[in-house]
């Protein structure tokens, strides 16, 4: 691959990066050009931990802001490379990682590199596999291995948020639900007892649930539980014996991991529950100085986040943390994602206002 241009405009950027896959996994290529081309910039002091990069600024000014962003996407399913499009007379950038968030992650390299004088310290993160468990989250690895590069008064994640400012954001909880019955044949059922059978409670208690909206610091998150995987059966003539219904729950940041997990084994009493993954949300933060500030320079009337997304990361460190990318986050994943060009422009004279500003 040639080198990156970082004096591309955002859009051209967002392009060149979406046009270099970074399956969660695969994400060292793209690592490698964002590096050679930040290190070399002498306002800049920058760091690397495996395939995440961080660029800071050392201007001695009495606050820092963390701006933050993934480079990894989901897998790619026939959408790249990318191609411009129009939808109902609006221009679109269409392809894999386009909203999901290499137009965010364009936007931040450009600034990174333009920014010499900021009126805010900067800290630039770019991190791996984002898309996958928490535990491989090139953030979490590096808050780990360097603190101190967390040190912020305020953080903004290039999450795609439509280009309005979408704060903090629900928790994420996964749970294996498990039925156990006894194995036969299948000719003779009668002698066995059928787990996936046991499951049907299970749905029928997914079925009746109805999601909470619930007001954490003005704003209002909608809840989600939801069965997203059954796996039961080891052979089409043979009773099976155990059955797994994946639950996914989406939860309020106003509860903690441990009172999801109370919740959802209170839903599910009488079964056996095992926790595979969890999150903590993260609560808005509009009240930080900062983010009064950013709110008021970008005209953004801030909106809940309802996925979970490294905001949560900031908040548990004490930095209060808000999601500000172009993009339209239900296209997030979708085979047609796409991104509006206007959103990307929007989004980076926002954030070039807000830092330029003295």
């Amino acid at each position: 691959m040639p080198a990156l241009d970082l004096t591309q405009s955002s859009v051209d950027l967002t392009r060149t990066i979406c046009d270099v896959p970074s399956v969660s996994g695969d994400e060292t290529r793209l690592a490698d050009l964002i590096h050679e081309a930040l290190r070399g910039l002498p306002h800049l002091e920058v760091h690397r931990d495996g395939d995440t990069i961080v660029a800071r600024t050392g201007l001695g000014r009495d606050r820092r802001v963390a701006i933050a962003g993934h480079i990894d996407t989901v897998p790619v399913n026939h959408n790249l490379p990318t191609r411009d499009i129009v939808d109902d007379g609006e221009p679109y950038l269409w392809g894999r990682g386009t909203v999901d968030m290499k137009a965010g992650v364009a936007v931040q390299l450009k600034l990174a590199a333009e920014l010499t004088d900021p009126r805010v310290d900067l800290t630039w993160m770019w991190y791996d596999h984002e898309e996958v468990d928490a535990g491989l989250n090139g953030l979490s690895r590096l808050a780990a291995a360097r603190p101190d590069l967390f040190a912020a008064d305020f953080a903004i994640l290039g999450e795609p948020s439509n280009g309005a400012v979408e704060g903090g954001c629900n928790g994420n909880l996964r749970v294996l639900v498990r039925t156990r019955g006894v194995r036969a044949h299948s000719a003779r059922a009668w002698m066995g007892e059928n787990a996936i059978h046991a499951a049907a409670p299970i749905l029928a208690r997914l079925s009746e649930h109805r999601p909470r909206e619930v007001a954490v610091d003005g704003l209002v998150y909608r809840e989600g539980l939801n069965a997203v995987r059954i796996d039961g059966g080891i052979a089409g003539n043979v009773i099976p014996d155990l059955c797994e219904v994946e639950v996914n729950y989406r939860f309020a940041p106003s509860r903690s991991v441990e009172e999801a997990g109370r919740y959802v084994r209170d839903v599910f009493a009488g079964f056996d529950v095992d926790v595979v993954d969890q999150a903590s949300g993260a609560r808005p933060g509009l009240d930080a100085p900062l983010a009064q500030e950013f709110l008021a320079a970008v005209g953004a009337e801030p909106r809940p986040k309802y996925g979970w997304t490294d905001v949560a990361r900031f908040s548990a460190l004490g930095v209060p943390a808000v999601n500000y990318g172009p993009g339209d986050p239900s296209l997030a994943h979708h085979d047609q994602e796409r991104v509006p060009l206007a959103q990307i422009d929007e989004v980076e004279r926002g954030l070039r206002a807000w830092l330029s500003s003295p």
